[in-house]
Order: C-alpha cells, then sequence, then structure tokens
C-alpha cells in the first residue's frame, strides 16, 4: 500500500520515518528522470506560489530551490533581506505574515540564527493558514534538505534505479571537519544512522565535543567519534568533508588552516586507508586546499561534489511536491 504524506513541515529529520525517507528518495528518482529530458518542467504545482525567504546568503540551496519550484510550475517570490523592510523595523514574523497575505503556499526559510523556520512556522499554524514551511539551513541547527540530498546522492550511486534507505546498512560513511558549527553534519547524522550504517565524525576536540555522541542513541546504524581522521577513514565507503566555517568560530579553535589540512585534510594519500572504491563528498561551499585537496575535488573518479548539486533540484522538487499535496506512487 503506497504511503499517504502527512508532514506539512519540514524543520528537522530528527523524527523522519523510514517511510518518509524512502517517499522522497523514490520521488526524487522521478523527478530526476524528468530533468534529463528535453522539457524538463511539470505541471504539478501550477497555481501554487513558493516563497524564498533567505535571511543570509546563498548560492546552491536558494537557486536549487527556485529552480525546483519553476520546474514544477509554481511561482515563486525571493527574498532579499538588504532591500527589504527589515531595514525600516519590520520584524521577522511580519515579513512572513506579509507573505502570507500574498497568497503564499509554502515558505523555504534560512535565517542565521536556530528556531526561525520553527517559529514562522509555528505562527502560521496559530493564524490558522495551511502554509508550509521548510528549512532551509537555521544556524547550527539544521538543514534537512541538504541531508536529504546527501542521502539521495549516496543511494543513487549503489542503486540508480531503486535509492531506498535499506541499501546503506552496513556501509561506513566518515563525516570529517567542523561537525560543531555546522548544521548539514546535524541533518546527515539523522538521516545516515536511520539507514543502519555506521557513521564516524571526526575533527579537532574543539569542533567534535563529546556531546555529539548521544546523537546516536536509539537510531539504526552506529555513530562513533575519532579526534584522530585516520581511524574514521580506515575501510570507509564514503568520505564526507565539512567546510571550515569560520564566521561561526570563536577564537583558538584552531591553530591554522595549514595545520587543519595537515592533520584533517582529505587527501589522495588518506583515501588510501578507504575502500579501493570510496567516494568523497562536500555540502560546498569548498575551501580548496583546506578541507580537501583541490586536485581530488575535481577528480571525478572520487568526487560526488557535482552529483549532490544535481541531486539538490530533484530532491528539493520532491520535497516542494510533496508537501503541495502531490501523490506518491
Amino acid at each position: 500500500m503506497a504511503m499517504v504524506w502527512t508532514r506539512r513541515h519540514i524543520l528537522s529529520l530528527a523524527d523522519f520515518t523510514r517511510g518518509e525517507y524512502d517517499a522522497v528518495l523514490q520521488t526524487a528518482g522521478s523527478f530526476r528522470e524528468v530533468l534529463g529530458r528535453r522539457t524538463k518542467k511539470v505541471p504539478a504545482l501550477q497555481g501554487q506560489v513558493v516563497a524564498n525567504l533567505f535571511f543570509e546568503p546563498s548560492t546552491r540551496t536558494r537557486n536549487s530551490f527556485e529552480l525546483a519550484a519553476k520546474r514544477l510550475s509554481a511561482d515563486t517570490l525571493n527574498f532579499t533581506p538588504g532591500s527589504s523592510s527589515l531595514t525600516k523595523g519590520e520584524t521577522i514574523l511580519d515579513t512572513a505574515k506579509t507573505y502570507l497575505a500574498m497568497g503564499t503556499d509554502m515558505m523555504v526559510i534560512r535565517h542565521e540564527q536556530a528556531g526561525v523556520p520553527m517559529a514562522i512556522a509555528q505562527e502560521m499554524d496559530r493564524l490558522g493558514s495551511k502554509v508550509s514551511v521548510l528549512n532551509a539551513g537555521d544556524g547550527q541547527h539544521e538543514h534537512p534538505s541538504q541531508g536529504l540530498l546527501d542521502l539521495f546522492t549516496i543511494c543513487s550511486l549503489l542503486d540508480p534505479e531503486h535509492p531506498r534507505l535499506e541499501i546503506l546498512a552496513g556501509k561506513k560513511i566518515a563525516i570529517v571537519g567542523d561537525i560543531l558549527h555546522s548544521r548539514v553534519a546535524r541533518s546527515n547524522i539523522w538521516s545516515l544512522t536511520a539507514t543502519g550504517a555506521e557513521v564516524h565524525l571526526a575533527g579537532p576536540p574543539t569542533l567534535l565535543p563529546l556531546l555529539f555522541a548521544e546523537c546516536g542513541n536509539g537510531r539504526e546504524g552506529n555513530l562513533f567519534l575519532h579526534w584522530q581522521v585516520e581511524p574514521a577513514l580506515q575501510d570507509a565507503d564514503f568520505v564526507m568533508a565539512l567546510r571550515l566555517q569560520k564566521e561561526r568560530m570563536g577564537q583558538y579553535l584552531l591553530p591554522s588552516l595549514r595545520e587543519y589540512h595537515q592533520l584533517f585534510g582529505i587527501t589522495r594519500d588518506r583515501l588510501k586507508l578507504c575502500k579501493p572504491n570510496v567516494k568523497v563528498l562536500h555540502p560546498g561551499p569548498v575551501n580548496r586546499g583546506v578541507e580537501i585537496s583541490s586536485d581530488l575535488m575535481d577528480d571525478a573518479e572520487f568526487s560526488l561534489i557535482s552529483q549532490q548539486v544535481t541531486s539538490g533540484v530533484a530532491v528539493r522538487m520532491a520535497l516542494l511536491y510533496l508537501m503541495g499535496g502531490g501523490k506518491l506512487n
């Protein structure tokens, strides 16, 4: 029996069910096929309005959400803080209510402070509206669509025709870098441990506190913490490097970028510890020569970074489609 999608807001992956993960993977697979056609547009959300409210800079996420909405034939509204009434003292909730009054059906929210998408979702619920809210990244909290597109990228590599959660069971996935400040890491921890995979986090002690061990409690897969990169990489099937988020860091968390690269940077030599067919991911933007060597980033034999960007459109089409009332096959 086909699953019925009932989740109105997508704010976190912490409570996503296996059925919901597989529904997103299945739907994204269908839209990937659509994106490969000469005519890449479908009328699934015709007449609906998607507002992209990005209070923080973005290239990949913002543009892929806009493209995803347009591929589904939705009308889009794009918000830019610097040219908005925020500069005149308007509150974030009043800005959201302005878009509600314009007839918005879905709001895609990014903000530097954790909890803003949830606050807007709660306000929409309080007002009795049917608006759906999707968290496109909030502070150090989560980035659900990035976690889902990373999951889709990996599962599609293993089974292009039928990407699904169960095929990652038992795989070893290393996540290396600035775990502390990374909303991407948090969403990936939830999604990847739901598959039954072994997830190994690696980073300097200042960027990987012990509290992350609690994220593995009660999950299908196991979660491990390492303050040296070599144990995390040993026999890994996939390696995800994370950006050092210098804009969120206080002082003295790292001696230098050069020393970080020497100790934790992903290079060809370090990949020799992994499985022979290992693949490398990075959510972007990349600090070349810091988190990952520049030559490795551009090597199609190892790098899935371009595929992640491509997957982002299909996955975000799937999320908008499901939230907009689309039916599962």
